[in-house]
């Protein structure tokens, strides 16, 4: 697609019409990017920073190692897991996520 647009360009530039046309088209391009692409991803990411500084003891969360369990004790910069009876591990919060299933039924609740 970029060759496309330069090959437009050299071409509007041999036939003596000016670079405005090059320009806009560059920049066309920058706002679709950033409305479609940029913005929603970093609009994702703010909310689900916003759930991991929510996390409580007792919430149902999935690692991103895919290992279900609930929250036992909330740290710092980790989290102790209960994934089993009598079986607690500390991950990073950075690679924990809110389990779907306890997400939709909340959002039921509202």
């Amino acid at each position: 697609m970029l060759n496309l647009i330069l090959l437009q360009a050299q071409n509007a530039q041999a036939q003596g019409q000016s670079q405005w046309g090059f320009w806009v088209m560059m920049i066309l391009i920058f706002v679709v990017f950033y409305f479609f692409m940029i913005r929603p991803q970093s609009k994702k990411q703010k909310e689900l920073q916003k759930q991991r500084d929510a996390l409580k003891k007792g919430d149902r969360v999935v690692t991103a190692g895919g290992i279900y369990g609930e929250v036992k004790e909330v740290q710092e910069n980790a989290l102790l897991i209960t994934i089993a009876k009598d079986i607690v591990i500390k991950v990073d919060k950075q690679s924990v996520y809110v389990d779907a299933g306890e997400a939709v039924a909340d959002q039921a609740k509202k």
